[in-house]
């Protein structure tokens, strides 16, 4: 006697296999494919929400909070949402992983637009992130209704075989977007390929496992709705970067002229003549102003020559891919070898053969004392190593936890190990004006190391009032004297006079109440250089 529960939809009863028969396990095997594959289909689209959102506002923590909590809210709402439709499991199912397909594969689009033209990107974001967590939800009890129409089994079992193949889906998808999907497609086209992915698995595949159990019209229509999210998906697929360049290029004042994104960032250049009168070539990682060409001489002079103005056989730099602050040290003839730490190979990469990047750093990479190492700095600084006797840290702004942590008391910790008895160490801390609680949690910081500060700040037309910290190591003593080397190159900005006066804070801007940064309690920046810009 069959165990097996027809789709109401179906024309006529089929025979149906033994319930350990060999065509039970195989069609059993799969739909637990199609679980699988449509798993790793949905965790890719929450991580592309929450990178999307890293990428555009920062504060990661709070981009994946919101993110991750109301896609599960949502998943709730779809499994009670999809239980009237279990007695037209077939063709609910087919229809959600449809929809799932559509929404999921043009989310990033989605937000992507909705933040360069509207202005509307936490709303959008939760909306999105709503509509995918309740089609994930639905699935939930669907898929179980059709497990169990193949063959009937204990619910304890028929769950334990289900989300054994959703969570290693979920595995194979957490692993596959950052090292297979982010390279080689990029966030834009990688979503829309899984979406392709998951309109075939989740719709294709079921259709053809209950074929005979549903009615022709409605296998017909389901089939036409695959084929239909299939030629909107390759038909974006096709227009993407057109889509993608016209979109960044609503972020940004002047014309693009190059633009890519890593695993890492979203790297992106600009040239105009328009309001200087002179080219103007700028750099934003993750939408934040790094450098206007312009005047980035006065950010990079005030952030080198400081740090170096003692011994300097050996200089650190950590961040600065770009290779500005690499060409001010290259200064010093007595300088005889400097390693640049940088995450991103793509950023070295770009500042060692774009040529406006390269006229701008002096070709700075190619010079012979300079060593390249592509690693995170924190984890690079915890390995032995040798000593250097000045260290130029310009890191990105800390508005992500992972960035804080290299603003943190245990990162200061470890530079120490690589640090000479003598050595001065300069840091990049923000703006003392737009962020100061974030600047002089960046002191306090570097003090509660076991370092003397010096604290300074300048002003960089481009992005307005920078601060930055000198120290050195030994909590006791004078802090490191603001000064200049005696065989300091000419500079365009930078004098003795200069530094003293930028040592002095106005009453509005000196020291405040703030908390120390450790790996626990990460002080994230509430601001991004892109609003300063835009303020």
């Amino acid at each position: 006697m069959s165990t097996t529960v027809l789709d109401p939809d179906a024309p006529a009863a089929e025979p149906v296999p033994p319930p350990n028969g060999p065509r039970a396990r195989g069609t059993r095997l799969l739909l637990l494919t199609a679980v699988f594959i449509c798993a790793a289909c949905g965790l890719v689209y929450e991580l592309a929400l929450t990178a999307l959102g890293s990428y555009l506002i920062g504060n990661s923590v709070m981009q994946t909070s919101v993110v991750i909590s109301v896609m599960v809210f949502a998943m709730g709402i779809g499994s009670l949402a999809a239980k009237p439709l279990q007695r037209r499991a077939v063709g609910a199912f087919a229809l959600v992983e449809i929809v799932l397909a559509l929404v999921g594969g043009l989310s990033v689009l989605i937000l992507y637009v909705a933040f360069a033209w509207l202005r509307l990107y936490m709303p959008a974001m939760v909306a999105v992130s709503f509509a995918v967590g309740l089609l994930i939800g639905a699935e939930i009890p669907l898929l179980m209704t059709l497990l169990q129409r193949i063959r009937r089994q204990e619910a304890g079992s028929a769950v334990a075989d289900m989300f054994a193949a959703d969570y290693v889906g979920a595995l194979v998808g957490g692993l596959c977007f950052p090292l297979l999907l982010l390279p080689a497609f990029g966030q834009l086209k990688g979503a829309l390929v899984v979406g392709a992915v998951n309109a075939v698995a989740g719709g294709g595949v079921v259709l053809w496992i209950f074929r005979r159990q549903t009615r022709r019209a409605v296998r017909l229509a389901l089939s036409a709705g695959v084929a239909a999210v299939l030629a909107v998906l390759g038909t974006v697929y096709v227009l993407a970067d057109e889509i993608e360049v016209t979109a960044r290029q609503q972020l940004y004042r002047d014309p693009i002229v190059h633009a890519e994104t890593t695993p890492y960032q979203d790297i992106v250049v600009t040239r105009s003549t328009a309001f200087t009168g002179r080219q103007d070539t700028r750099l934003f990682l993750n939408g934040d102003l790094q450098f206007s060409s312009v005047d980035e001489y006065r950010y990079h002079e005030a952030l080198v020559h400081p740090a170096v103005a003692g011994k300097r056989s050996s200089v650190l730099i950590l961040g600065g891919g770009d290779a500005l602050a690499l060409r001010e040290v290259l200064r010093y003839d007595d300088v005889e070898r400097v390693t640049l730490v940088d995450l991103d190979p793509a950023m070295t990469r770009l500042a060692r053969s774009f040529e406006p990047l390269v006229r701008l750093n002096h070709d700075a990479l190619r010079d012979p004392r300079v060593t390249v190492v592509h690693a995170d700095a924190f984890t690079w600084l915890r390995d032995a190593g040798p000593r250097y006797d000045a260290v130029v840290i310009d890191f990105p702004d800390p508005d992500t936890a992972a960035l804080a942590k290299l603003y943190s008391v245990e990162f200061y910790h470890l530079l120490r190990q690589r640090l000479g008895p003598d050595g001065r160490v300069v840091v990049q801390a923000g703006s003392p004006f737009f962020a100061p609680k974030s600047y002089w949690s960046v002191a306090a910081t570097i003090g509660a190391a076991g370092y003397r500060t010096t604290t300074y700040q300048v002003d960089v037309p481009s992005f307005g009032n920078w601060g930055y910290v000198l120290a050195a190591p030994g909590g006791a003593g004078p802090p490191p004297r603001l000064r200049l080397a005696g065989d300091a190159p000419p500079l365009r900005f930078l004098d003795d006079e200069v530094l003293a006066a930028a040592a002095v804070f106005p009453v509005d801007r000196r020291p405040q109440d703030v908390r120390v940064t450790t790996l626990m309690d990460p002080a994230v920046l509430e601001y991004t250089r892109h609003e300063w810009q835009n303020y």
